[in-house]
């Protein structure tokens, strides 16, 4: 609020006092005072404006004459409320300005606004104690703190991170995981590592994925030492069976080449009914692989049906030596010339050294001056996924190898830019059959559907996911489903398989031997010739 008022004597030389009580939004408070030149008598009463945009408000008025220094009487009233933004304080201001009582009033001015200061401060000081307090009980109940944790705790919270970044599904079948995790930490006991075991094996169970499993530190070493190629037991390879139709029970994916399990004359297709006298009708195929494992020397049973008949077999564990691959020269009868050999491979797994093995076995095979390839991937349950991809960047120029997907659809690709192909231009004829599965089946998909060989057999398996192992820091895993994939033409081969271009006769022999007698006896009833196995 500006006022203006000519205070002055009879002389010459008048003064206009110039008061400036300015009150802004920002709760401060200013008084000041300025006296300016004045060069005439001024007589008339000024009126007050309304609030201007900066929030002052202009009273103009004076009465001056040549023997009375200030003849001011005009009251002014002003109320504000000024509101903090907490709605704590409001104030009335009344001021009444003469020429006596002008300092007086100046003077309860500035002592309201330091009243106002101070009940401000002490409000407001009261106001930021109570959020403070809000927010550190929220804190404290809206979360465990960190400090709380047990060392069990640490290690669920792991396993459930790991499920967390890489589980495919991320509706988490249906369920609000983070919800899951903080229930699980309130509820599930975990007062030692077999407790904390059980709360991580519940936890997966709730996603409804039989592929998705924990594994107890043995249990990860285990699959280690599988994957590099040595294993304890009877050499069987199982799954889940892919049709309602049938026995229930446990279906036999192949058996290793001359491990117990074979000898024993166990086959693809054969239903394992059960393991010791415990049924298989609702086991796990885990659970049935850690049956079957155990020390070299010992024995287990099994009931296997193999067609109609049901039989019972005592098998005898041992270290079954996983070789991943086998070469044979087979030589047509006839011409005598280099364009009759043809060069076997047999690829019975994906293990660590398998692509190294199978480049050995071509450069093998064409020191020999084979021209034309066979690779047999019949009863081959899988392995490791990226052997698969390096297997088969060998026999392709160019091309895409597989499409990884997820729910939102395809999440990568893995293509061949030809980089690592030795064998790209040779006739080349692939053999599967329904032991064919998981890595397998992509590079049977791949070479299908890039035109690069003819597929021989029966519809493969079915195993279009993809799991990854994680290792948990107390020595403990979990494969966890992290993609699903489809072939280079976009085919979903999960529960359906990747199917064959042509069938192979029903005697064909599955070892490289009797393969190569299909060719060199016309007779026979398996015979295969060469323009039969390599023309589309």
């Amino acid at each position: 609020m500006e006022f203006l008022s000519s205070c002055a004597s009879s002389s010459s030389s008048q003064r206009f006092a110039f008061f400036n009580v300015q009150h802004q939004n920002t709760l401060s408070s200013r008084a000041t005072v300025k006296v300016l030149p004045w060069n005439f008598s001024v007589v008339g009463l000024g009126r007050s404006t309304r609030l201007s945009a900066d929030g002052r408000e202009r009273i103009l008025g004076c009465n001056c004459g040549s023997n009375r220094v200030l003849l001011f009487r005009q009251s002014w009233r002003y109320h504000s409320c000024l509101a903090s933004s907490f709605d704590l304080i409001s104030l009335n201001y009344r001021y009444v300005f003469n020429r006596n009582i002008y300092q007086v009033n100046f003077r309860r001015i500035r002592s309201s606004l330091g009243k106002f200061r101070q009940r401000f401060s002490v409000k407001l000081a009261r106001v930021m104690v109570c959020v403070m307090l809000v927010m550190s009980v929220s804190s404290t109940f809206g979360g465990t703190p960190s400090q709380a944790l047990t060392e069990e705790n640490l290690l669920f919270l792991e396993a459930w991170r790991t499920i967390d970044r890489a589980y495919i599904d991320k509706t988490f079948n249906g369920q609000s995981w983070f919800r899951y995790r903080e229930n699980a930490l309130r509820n599930e006991p975990m007062n030692t590592r077999e407790e904390t075991y059980t709360a991580i094996k519940k936890m997966l169970a709730t996603l409804g994925d039989p592929f998705t499993r924990f594994l107890e530190p043995e249990k990860f070493k285990s699959l280690q030492s599988g994957t590099q190629g040595a294993l304890t037991g009877v050499g069987l390879s199982i799954g889940y069976r892919t049709n309602v139709d049938g026995p229930a029970g446990l279906v036999v994916i192949s058996a290793a080449p001359g491990g117990p399990a074979e000898r024993a004359g166990i086959t693809s297709g054969d239903v394992l009914l059960a393991i010791d006298d415990t049924t298989t009708e609702s086991m796990g195929i885990y659970d049935a692989a850690e049956r079957l494992q155990g020390p070299e020397g010992s024995s287990v049973q099994l009931t296997v049906q193999s067609g109609p008949s049901v039989k019972q077999l005592d098998l005898v564990r041992e270290k079954v030596a996983i070789n991943p691959v086998k070469s044979r020269i087979c030589e047509l009868p006839g011409s005598g010339d280099d364009s009759s050999k043809i060069g076997y491979i047999k690829l019975t797994s994906f293990t660590q050294k398998a692509s190294g093995a199978v480049k050995e076995a071509i450069d093998y095979l064409r020191s020999n001056k084979v021209n034309a390839f066979v690779l047999d991937l019949r009863d081959n349950s899988g392995g490791l996924f990226p052997e698969g991809v390096e297997i088969a960047k060998i026999w392709l120029d160019k091309g895409v190898i597989v499409y990884i997907c997820d729910s939102r659809g395809v999440r990568d690709i893995y293509d061949s830019d030809g980089s690592s192909s030795i064998a790209a231009s040779e006739p080349l004829a692939v053999l599967v059959n329904k032991g064919t599965a998981s890595a397998s089946e992509i590079l049977a998909g791949a070479l299908k559907d890039n035109k690069r060989a003819i597929l021989f057999g029966e519809p493969t398996y079915g195993k279009g996911k993809i799991q990854s192992v994680f290792k948990l820091s107390d020595g403990s895993g979990l494969a966890v489903t992290v993609a699903r994939y489809e072939t280079p033409a976009h085919i979903d081969i999960d529960k359906v398989g990747v199917i064959p271009d042509r069938p192979l006769p029903a005697s064909f022999p599955k070892d490289g031997e009797g393969f190569c007698s299909c060719f060199e006896d016309a007779a026979s009833a398996c015979n295969v010739n060469r323009l039969q196995l390599f023309s589309r």
